[in-house]
């Protein structure tokens, strides 16, 4: 009887590997599922990884929720043309569009947090010079 081997794990996720995810999302036109975007992440990025892995990440699973909200939303007709580089070139503006959308809400999500901070620190008592001593 053959040994079964276990499965490798998959390294960790970077930033830029996190980045990456986002712009997968991002270029999107299909049904979405964590399955679906797992698979494509393995024959993108070698790694499998498992759908908690990914929802772990705040940037993945805001990504995958805009786009599959977007997705769900099916104001948007499909665009197409007989010119391929016309059509090349609504493809990226489309994926750039989607792309600007993730990155507004990120920024907003940041904002918030920066809101939340200074809030917090403003009731401790820190001031203005105190936060923006250099790092050591």
């Amino acid at each position: 009887m053959a040994k079964l081997q276990p499965k490798k794990r998959s390294k960790n996720l970077s930033d830029a590997e996190i980045k990456q995810i986002a712009e997968i999302l991002d270029g999107w036109s299909d049904k979405l599922t964590w399955e679906l975007l797992i698979d494509v992440i393995e024959l993108r990025m070698f790694n499998r990884y498992t759908r908690q892995a990914l929802y772990k990440h705040e940037r993945i699973r805001n990504a995958f929720e805009l786009k599959k909200n977007e997705l769900s939303g099916g104001g948007k007709a499909v665009k197409r043309v007989t010119s391929p580089q016309l059509q090349i070139a609504l493809d990226r503006i489309d994926r750039l569009e989607a792309e600007n959308r993730r990155l507004e809400s990120e920024n907003n999500m940041l904002l918030e947090q920066y809101a939340r901070w200074a809030y917090n620190a403003h009731t401790r008592g820190l001031d203005h010079e105190f936060l923006n001593r250099p790092l050591p």
